[in-house]
């Protein structure tokens, strides 16, 4: 009797165990499906000008992405798409939840506070510390609790490795450095998605290396997806990830790059 209770504990516990595991397996299945961004069929204009057609994209939760092709096949455009700057006419799109064919003037701002923007130049607001550039972008995207702004400024600060550095203004920096005042910015609002365009652009390789670290950082640890657009083969060459590429009107996917 004493074995047969025994026997059925046992049971019982690898019976629970298994119970757990198969929830969180399929929890994590459930988190690695979230589609954070998807076009079907979509044609891209610029005014009345067809630019890519037939476009076919699906990211998801936490998945980096290059977008790449030669100056004037479509990257841009693909990103005002994205970010609301350009009405999607024809195919359907959804972008963090935002279905881009029903993007008013008014829900515009909805959607672009729900992404983190990346760019290039950095587009820092020259007159204003670190500090007070990111508490501008706070503040004009509702947040009203000065505890909070605080609060979210320095986390975000920490996360691009810029704690210290709230008081200094952008000319102040280096070019890395404004970079990451760049990339905390696009934290501020925890955004699903961060659109990247060129951000290694105007930087030397060695602080090239350190943003892209940066943001396969942000992808992997807070399970950001991220779309960076560049001409810098050699950053792709070292940080490999999913290419999608830009030719002759169309939009090419898990496309190979010659380098």
């Amino acid at each position: 009797m004493l074995v047969l209770n025994g026997l059925r504990k046992e049971v019982y516990h690898i019976f629970k165990v298994y119970v757990i595991l198969v929830l969180t397996l399929t929890f994590q299945s459930e988190l690695m499906a979230e589609i954070i961004l998807e076009l079907q069929n979509a044609n891209i204009y610029q005014g009345k000008s067809l630019i890519l057609g037939e476009v076919n994209i699906q990211v998801q939760k936490g998945e980096f992405v290059y977008l790449v092709g030669k100056t004037g096949t479509g990257k841009s455009s693909l990103l005002k798409t994205l970010y609301g700057e350009l009405k999607l006419k024809e195919g359907e799109g959804t972008v963090v939840g935002y279905k881009l064919s029903e993007m008013t003037w008014k829900k515009i701002p909805f959607l672009r506070r729900n992404l983190g923007i990346v760019f290039q130049d950095f587009q820092l607001l020259t007159d204003r510390t670190v500090h007070e550039n990111l508490k501008f972008v706070l503040k004009a995207t509702g947040w009203k609790d000065d505890k909070l702004v605080e609060e979210k400024i320095n986390d975000v600060l920490e996360k691009v490795g810029l704690k210290t550095k709230g008081f200094k203004f952008p000319f102040e920096l280096s070019g890395g450095e404004q970079q990451r005042v760049d990339v905390a910015r696009a934290l501020l609002n925890s955004p699903k998605l961060i659109l990247a365009d060129e951000p290694t652009g105007n930087l030397d390789p060695e602080t090239s290396d350190e943003i892209m670290q940066l943001l396969f950082r942000i992808s992997k640890e807070y399970g950001t997806a991220i779309v960076m657009a560049t001409h810098d083969y050699r950053v792709i060459s070292k940080f490999p990830a999913r290419t999608i590429r830009t030719e002759t009107g169309r939009v090419i996917d898990n496309a190979g790059i010659t380098f």
